[in-house]
């Protein structure tokens, strides 16, 4: 990887961040104009909002229905599924507890309004809510991300059980994801003006505090993302791979945390993992499902991100992440990460699933501030989803091929030689 191929799938993520620091400088010096050039924002929004139900039902649906299972693919399959949620809720629970003692925002911002955060509502209300809508029609609604989620998931598995990618539905799914997702690198193109006009008004809004509470952010989000690699990884591969897993992972994780640092994308990534997982001797039907559907689903360091996102926005608005809402948040962080696709920036799909079920009252505020955490935090979350992938195979391997997998797979590599 030449240093031409990083500044190529940088360099985007370069101008976005530029024209949102021109943006605060011209918010700071003009705040008139800051003011005055906010519907150029608002219009790149409101085009998010009309592509980002079809794009979250084709991307999961496709990705379910892709999946070519059978007895052992589907244990396969369920094991991936399942070690993905608790990684990811692992991540989640982490970031929470390190939100309560370390906040991003001390201070909230001038103005900001203040939202109630489902006092009103039981417990019971929230888990139907979250899960369903009362009508087919509820599910085109913006509002409606997890239910929409789920929908797509089970949509999915159904068009599986009817011939999966090769049945009319699961070709016309995989046609439409790629249709969206060309769609939404179309809209992206206008991005960089976009959050120009939003942190112009922002900065021209609310001032110093804007930069002050990203600086704390950050602080946080770096050096637990390499925490994380060097702590939970190890002990993921321990778990998975026994004895040996550990120096193992360390052998091979490199190649692949080093590309997605400099793709910044968890697609572009999983040639470099399926060659690790053969070079280590994780079984090929194992690599070749926990990989790719990693991608897409398997999102450790979006979900670190997801909880920081959450925290930060609330302290915005003067509110208080209460302990309370941790399985709120953990459940949002694991199902929010699987709509979010393996381009570089998230597609911002988990932004518009944030705002929906948390900012639903304050979502033109809320986006753009979120948008720019998760840019922000792109490069070390990207490393932790991609890389992880990989050493969700350790466990996934050790399931079904048995706890002493990895031994007999180095056995094997000695007799070779």
């Amino acid at each position: 990887m030449d240093k031409k191929t990083v500044m190529k799938n940088y360099m985007f993520l370069i101008i976005m961040l530029a024209a949102m620091v021109l943006g605060c400088i011209a918010g700071w010096f003009f705040p008139s104009f800051g003011h005055a050039i906010k519907p150029f924002g608002t219009v790149f929004i409101n085009m998010m909002f009309c592509v980002v139900v079809p794009l979250v039902f084709a991307s999961i649906a496709n990705s379910v229905a892709s999946v070519r299972s059978r007895r052992r693919a589907g244990k396969i399959m369920g094991t991936t599924v399942a070690t993905f949620v608790v990684t990811g809720a692992i991540a989640a629970v982490i970031m929470f507890v390190l939100m309560k003692v370390f906040p991003p925002v001390l201070t909230p911002w001038t103005d900001m309004a203040t939202e109630a955060m489902g006092e009103h509502a039981s417990l019971s209300d929230m888990i139907v809510n979250f899960f369903t809508t009362d009508d087919f029609v509820g599910l085109l609604s913006r509002s409606a991300m997890l239910p929409l989620i789920v929908f797509s998931i089970f949509f999915g598995f159904a068009t599986n059980l009817v011939g999966g990618p090769d049945h009319i539905i699961g070709k016309f799914l995989e046609g439409l994801s790629e249709v969206m997702m060309a769609f939404v690198k179309i809209i992206t193109y206008y991005a960089p003006i976009a959050f120009f006009a939003l942190f112009a008004d922002l900065v021209a809004t609310y001032g110093a505090e804007v930069a002050t509470a990203y600086g704390r952010a950050l602080i946080v989000y770096y050096p637990l993302c390499f925490i994380y690699l060097f702590t939970a990884f190890p002990l993921f591969a321990w778990i998975g791979g026994g004895k040996h897993g550990i120096k193992t992972m360390f052998q091979h994780i490199a190649r692949p945390a080093v590309m997605s640092l400099g793709t910044c994308s968890s697609t572009a990534t999983i040639p470099t993992n399926l060659r690790e997982a053969e070079d280590t001797g994780i079984p090929k039907d194992v690599a070749e499902m926990v990989i790719p559907m990693g991608a897409t689903m398997h999102m450790d360091g979006s979900c670190f991100s997801c909880v920081l996102k959450i925290a930060f926005v609330m302290g915005t608005m003067g509110s208080d992440m209460s302990w309370g809402m941790l399985p709120m948040v953990v459940l949002v962080a694991v199902l929010s990460s699987v709509g979010m696709s393996g381009v570089p920036g998230g597609g911002y799909i988990g932004e518009y699933i944030i705002c929906s079920i948390f900012f639903p009252q304050h979502i033109e505020v809320a986006f753009p501030i979120l948008v720019a955490i998760g840019n922000l935090v792109d490069p070390p979350a990207t490393m932790i989803n991609s890389s992880g992938d990989y050493v969700v195979c350790y466990i996934v391997a050790r399931i079904t091929d048995g706890k002493n997998w990895l031994e007999r797979a180095i056995s094997g590599k000695q007799l070779q030689k």
